[in-house]
Protein backbone atom coordinates (compact mmCIF):
# COMPACT_ATOMS: atom_id res chain seq x y z
CA UNK A 1 0.00 0.00 0.00
CA UNK A 2 1.47 3.39 -0.76
CA UNK A 3 2.13 6.06 1.82
CA UNK A 4 -0.50 8.12 0.72
CA UNK A 5 -3.26 5.09 0.99
CA UNK A 6 -1.42 4.12 4.38
CA UNK A 7 -2.28 7.55 5.97
CA UNK A 8 -5.42 7.85 4.53
CA UNK A 9 -6.34 4.86 5.74
CA UNK A 10 -5.12 5.14 9.48
CA UNK A 11 -6.94 8.93 9.10
CA UNK A 12 -10.07 7.09 8.20
CA UNK A 13 -10.37 4.65 10.56
CA UNK A 14 -9.08 6.51 13.07
CA UNK A 15 -12.69 9.16 12.02
CA UNK A 16 -14.33 5.89 12.57
CA UNK A 17 -13.44 5.26 16.16
CA UNK A 18 -13.46 8.82 17.21
CA UNK A 19 -17.36 9.18 16.03
CA UNK A 20 -17.93 5.92 17.72
CA UNK A 21 -16.33 5.93 20.46
CA UNK A 22 -14.98 9.72 21.55
CA UNK A 23 -11.83 10.96 21.13
CA UNK A 24 -11.07 10.14 24.88
CA UNK A 25 -12.04 6.75 24.82
CA UNK A 26 -10.18 5.67 21.50
CA UNK A 27 -6.58 4.84 22.07
CA UNK A 28 -3.30 4.55 19.51
CA UNK A 29 -3.93 1.09 19.54
CA UNK A 30 -7.32 0.72 18.95
CA UNK A 31 -6.37 2.79 15.58
CA UNK A 32 -3.68 0.38 14.89
CA UNK A 33 -5.66 -2.57 15.39
CA UNK A 34 -8.91 -1.38 13.93
CA UNK A 35 -6.56 -0.45 11.02
CA UNK A 36 -4.60 -3.61 11.20
CA UNK A 37 -1.27 -2.16 11.15
CA UNK A 38 1.41 -1.86 13.35
CA UNK A 39 1.86 0.51 16.45
CA UNK A 40 5.34 1.44 14.58
CA UNK A 41 3.71 1.82 11.29
CA UNK A 42 1.04 4.42 13.48
CA UNK A 43 3.91 6.43 14.72
CA UNK A 44 5.36 7.15 11.66
CA UNK A 45 2.58 8.90 10.28
CA UNK A 46 1.55 10.24 13.45
CA UNK A 47 2.92 11.55 16.84
CA UNK A 48 0.29 11.36 18.76
CA UNK A 49 -3.66 10.55 18.50
CA UNK A 50 -3.83 14.80 18.57
CA UNK A 51 -2.35 14.94 15.51
CA UNK A 52 -4.15 12.09 13.98
CA UNK A 53 -7.57 14.20 15.24
CA UNK A 54 -6.27 17.05 13.90
CA UNK A 55 -5.87 15.01 10.46
CA UNK A 56 -9.60 13.81 10.49
CA UNK A 57 -10.42 17.64 10.48
CA UNK A 58 -8.41 18.78 7.33
CA UNK A 59 -9.83 15.90 5.47
CA UNK A 60 -13.67 16.21 5.92
CA UNK A 61 -13.14 20.42 5.35
CA UNK A 62 -11.65 18.87 2.18
CA UNK A 63 -14.74 17.59 1.77
CA UNK A 64 -16.53 20.21 2.11
CA UNK A 65 -14.60 22.37 -0.55
CA UNK A 66 -14.51 19.18 -2.73
CA UNK A 67 -17.94 20.17 -3.17
CA UNK A 68 -18.14 23.92 -3.43
CA UNK A 69 -15.37 22.91 -6.19
CA UNK A 70 -17.87 20.84 -8.00
CA UNK A 71 -20.65 23.96 -7.89
CA UNK A 72 -18.34 26.53 -9.57
CA UNK A 73 -17.76 24.40 -12.18
CA UNK A 74 -21.33 24.53 -12.95
CA UNK A 75 -22.58 25.94 -16.17
CA UNK A 76 -25.00 28.43 -14.10
CA UNK A 77 -25.12 31.83 -13.47
CA UNK A 78 -22.11 33.54 -11.21
CA UNK A 79 -25.53 34.48 -8.41
CA UNK A 80 -26.48 31.18 -8.86
CA UNK A 81 -23.21 29.59 -8.03
CA UNK A 82 -22.75 32.16 -5.05
CA UNK A 83 -26.31 30.61 -3.72
CA UNK A 84 -25.35 27.14 -4.00
CA UNK A 85 -21.60 27.53 -2.56
CA UNK A 86 -23.51 29.01 0.35
CA UNK A 87 -25.65 25.83 0.86
CA UNK A 88 -22.56 23.49 -0.19
CA UNK A 89 -20.39 24.55 2.83
CA UNK A 90 -23.61 24.73 5.07
CA UNK A 91 -24.91 21.57 4.28
CA UNK A 92 -21.79 19.57 3.78
CA UNK A 93 -20.62 20.87 6.92
CA UNK A 94 -23.98 19.72 8.84
CA UNK A 95 -23.26 16.07 7.03
CA UNK A 96 -20.18 15.91 8.36
CA UNK A 97 -21.07 16.36 11.77
CA UNK A 98 -23.62 14.55 12.13
CA UNK A 99 -21.92 11.69 10.45
CA UNK A 100 -18.94 11.75 13.13
CA UNK A 101 -21.20 11.06 16.00
CA UNK A 102 -19.29 11.22 19.34
CA UNK A 103 -16.54 13.70 17.62
CA UNK A 104 -19.79 15.96 17.06
CA UNK A 105 -19.14 17.45 20.68
CA UNK A 106 -15.34 17.63 20.64
CA UNK A 107 -15.55 19.35 17.71
CA UNK A 108 -17.28 22.18 18.81
CA UNK A 109 -15.48 22.23 22.44
CA UNK A 110 -12.43 22.55 20.92
CA UNK A 111 -12.87 25.57 18.41
CA UNK A 112 -9.81 26.26 18.82
CA UNK A 113 -8.05 23.70 17.19
CA UNK A 114 -10.61 23.29 14.72
CA UNK A 115 -9.80 26.89 13.91
CA UNK A 116 -5.96 26.00 13.11
CA UNK A 117 -6.48 23.64 11.06
CA UNK A 118 -9.26 25.24 9.29
CA UNK A 119 -7.01 27.95 8.26
CA UNK A 120 -6.36 26.77 4.73
CA UNK A 121 -10.12 26.10 4.12
CA UNK A 122 -10.90 29.66 5.19
CA UNK A 123 -8.18 31.16 2.34
CA UNK A 124 -9.06 28.58 -0.33
CA UNK A 125 -12.66 29.62 0.42
CA UNK A 126 -12.94 33.44 0.03
CA UNK A 127 -10.69 32.93 -3.00
CA UNK A 128 -13.55 30.57 -4.48
CA UNK A 129 -16.03 33.67 -3.59
CA UNK A 130 -13.41 36.25 -5.10
CA UNK A 131 -13.14 33.88 -8.35
CA UNK A 132 -17.16 33.88 -8.63
CA UNK A 133 -17.47 37.48 -7.76
CA UNK A 134 -14.99 38.11 -10.53
CA UNK A 135 -17.07 36.12 -13.07
CA UNK A 136 -19.78 38.12 -12.24
CA UNK A 137 -18.14 41.80 -12.70
CA UNK A 138 -16.63 39.91 -16.35
CA UNK A 139 -20.15 39.38 -17.54
CA UNK A 140 -21.61 42.64 -16.17
CA UNK A 141 -23.81 40.76 -13.74
CA UNK A 142 -22.24 42.50 -10.47
CA UNK A 143 -21.08 45.40 -9.37
CA UNK A 144 -18.34 45.30 -6.63
CA UNK A 145 -16.01 48.16 -5.62
CA UNK A 146 -14.49 45.95 -3.42
CA UNK A 147 -13.79 41.88 -4.17
CA UNK A 148 -11.78 40.96 -1.90
CA UNK A 149 -13.60 42.34 1.27
CA UNK A 150 -16.92 41.43 -0.06
CA UNK A 151 -15.35 38.15 -0.27
CA UNK A 152 -13.86 38.14 3.17
CA UNK A 153 -17.13 39.08 4.57
CA UNK A 154 -19.46 36.36 2.91
CA UNK A 155 -16.98 33.97 4.41
CA UNK A 156 -16.87 34.99 7.94
CA UNK A 157 -21.02 35.94 8.00
CA UNK A 158 -21.08 32.29 6.45
CA UNK A 159 -18.87 30.81 9.26
CA UNK A 160 -21.07 32.51 11.84
CA UNK A 161 -23.95 30.72 10.09
CA UNK A 162 -22.47 27.29 11.08
CA UNK A 163 -23.21 26.15 14.47
CA UNK A 164 -26.63 27.59 14.35
CA UNK A 165 -27.88 25.76 10.62
CA UNK A 166 -26.05 22.12 12.36
CA UNK A 167 -28.07 22.74 15.03
CA UNK A 168 -31.44 23.55 13.16
CA UNK A 169 -31.83 26.97 14.74
CA UNK A 170 -33.23 28.93 11.80
CA UNK A 171 -37.30 29.98 11.84
CA UNK A 172 -36.83 27.88 8.57
CA UNK A 173 -36.85 24.14 9.02
CA UNK A 174 -34.77 23.37 6.01
CA UNK A 175 -32.54 24.10 3.29
CA UNK A 176 -34.91 24.48 1.14
CA UNK A 177 -37.23 27.20 3.10
CA UNK A 178 -34.14 29.01 3.54
CA UNK A 179 -32.74 28.94 -0.08
CA UNK A 180 -35.50 32.17 -1.14
CA UNK A 181 -34.01 34.20 1.50
CA UNK A 182 -30.35 33.25 0.48
CA UNK A 183 -31.13 33.59 -2.76
CA UNK A 184 -32.78 36.68 -2.66
CA UNK A 185 -29.66 38.59 -0.41
CA UNK A 186 -27.31 37.80 -3.09
CA UNK A 187 -29.25 38.37 -5.91
CA UNK A 188 -30.27 42.01 -4.19
CA UNK A 189 -26.83 42.84 -2.81
CA UNK A 190 -24.77 41.88 -5.99
CA UNK A 191 -26.59 42.73 -8.43
CA UNK A 192 -25.35 45.79 -10.99
CA UNK A 193 -28.51 47.64 -11.04
CA UNK A 194 -28.90 48.17 -6.97
CA UNK A 195 -27.39 51.76 -6.26
CA UNK A 196 -27.63 49.60 -2.39
CA UNK A 197 -24.74 47.91 -3.13
CA UNK A 198 -21.54 49.65 -1.44
CA UNK A 199 -18.47 46.58 -1.27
Amino acid sequence: MSVVKTRALLVDVARQLFAKNGFEDTSMNDIAVGAQKGRRTLYTYFNSKEEIYLAVIQTELERVYERMEEVARKSISPEEKLVQLIFAHLEVLKEIVYRNGNLRAQFFRDVWKVESVRKNFDKNEINLFRRIMNEGIDKGLFEIRNVRLSAEIMHYCLKGCEVPYIYGRYAAQNAEELYPYVRSMVYKHFGKNLKTNHY
